[in-house]
């Protein structure tokens, strides 16, 4: 099976993103053009270090490079100070200089805090994205996003730092429980809906069958989300427009995940399927789209097994304008007023800071009061 490239062309800061299976067994090839010398520093977790680690040490070796390796607790709460200081002062350790690769091997959290230890170590030094979980793959390792957690809020701390190559290897997906895979797949969805309904409409056909292990399938919903983020980034690297439009869903996501104490309750990407679906009630009540978008959303995530309603969601939940109070603590507040993403319509959503908060509120409560 090929393998497929999406290039990111920001001037200066371009890179490729390969997608496709076995990339894990080529990254000593792809990544050496890139090396002064032979030697990389990789992080990751405990949970994808077991799986993969001896694999990319093995890629590495076929291609003469050495590898040392620092593996981190998983989880959220990795992404923090200490870790972060962890982290910076391990390749410190490692004597890594300025013209050195430094490699995040894992999903989301350890691209986001080895892509902004890699921003702030000797004033920046190049990183490679090798992420693990399909969230990471279509969504985080690519644009340049790295941080860490606050207890204000998510990715409130951080810089905006570009990798120097993506290796998306749809194979590790195949380790991922289920709903890892389907979290991930909240934020396939939301690529469908924010810009492209030819492709939520394949989704629907095939998503199940990308759930169920199709490869084919699988490299297909990758690589479409990648190369939409990657058009996306391309017009605005540092989110002053469009690149919102990449945050559609989470702005309810963020305050959901706040709510339930960023736990297992509710993964990233479910609080994303969810969001989405929120987004499009809300633009339904506001009689921007149809009534009929909102219940397709649902209809699809469903079909796939996912949340859908934040009575989907275990556990107890605060009341409706204690979750727009949360809403406020979000990086998208703009001179005080939310930034909502809302749509008109299945693959054409829009950036707007005309909401009312009282329709948000009401929204939230009719959402809440479904949960019995």
């Amino acid at each position: 099976m090929s393998i497929e490239t999406v290039h990111v062309a920001l001037p200066g800061r371009a890179y490729d993103v390969h997608i496709g299976p076995g990339l894990l067994v080529r990254a000593g090839a792809l990544i050496a053009p890139l090396l002064h010398r032979p030697r990389v520093a990789v992080v990751t977790d405990d949970t994808v270090g077991a799986l993969h680690l001896d694999a990319l040490r093995a890629g590495l070796a076929a291609s003469g490079i050495e590898m040392v390796a620092l593996s981190l607790p998983p989880g959220e709460a990795t992404k923090s100070w200490p870790h972060l200081q962890r982290c910076t002062e391990w390749l410190l350790e490692q004597k890594v200089e300025r013209r050195d690769v430094v490699v995040a091997l894992g999903g989301g959290v350890i691209g986001d805090l080895v892509g902004f230890a890699a921003a702030i170590l000797r004033r920046g030094v190049r990183f490679v994205q090798i992420p693990t979980s399909l969230l990471a793959q279509v969504d985080s390792s690519v644009g340049g996003k790295t941080g860490i957690n606050a207890p204000q809020g998510k990715n409130l701390i951080g810089a905006f730092h570009q990798p120097a190559l993506v290796l998306a290897d749809v194979s590790v997906l195949g380790t991922l429980a289920r709903r890892d895979f389907l979290a991930g797949y909240g934020e396939v969805v939301k690529y469908g809906l924010l810009g492209d309904a030819t492709f939520f409409a394949w989704l629907e056909a095939q998503g199940p069958a990308a759930a169920d292990g199709d490869m084919a399938a699988r490299i297909h919903a990758v690589r479409r989300s990648v190369e939409m983020k990657a058009r996306i980034v391309e017009r605005d690297e540092t989110e002053q427009g469009d690149r919102a439009l990449l945050n559609l869903g989470h702005t309810f996501c963020h305050a959901l995940e706040s709510a339930t104490g960023y736990s297992d309750r509710l993964l990233h990407g479910e609080g994303v399927a969810i969001g989405c679906a929120l987004a499009f009630d809300l633009s339904a009540r506001l009689g921007l789209c149809s009534q009929e978008d909102p219940s397709r959303v649902r209809a699809h995530l469903r079909a796939m097994g996912m949340k859908t309603d934040l009575s989907d969601i275990a556990g107890d939940l605060p009341d409706a304008d204690a979750l727009v109070a949360l809403m406020g603590q979000d990086k998208k507040v703009v001179d005080g007023k939310l930034r909502f993403i809302l749509a008109r319509g299945i693959g054409d959503a829009f950036v707007t800071s005309d909401v009312p908060p009282e329709a948000v509120g009401t929204l939230l409560q009719g959402a809440l009061a479904q949960r019995g």
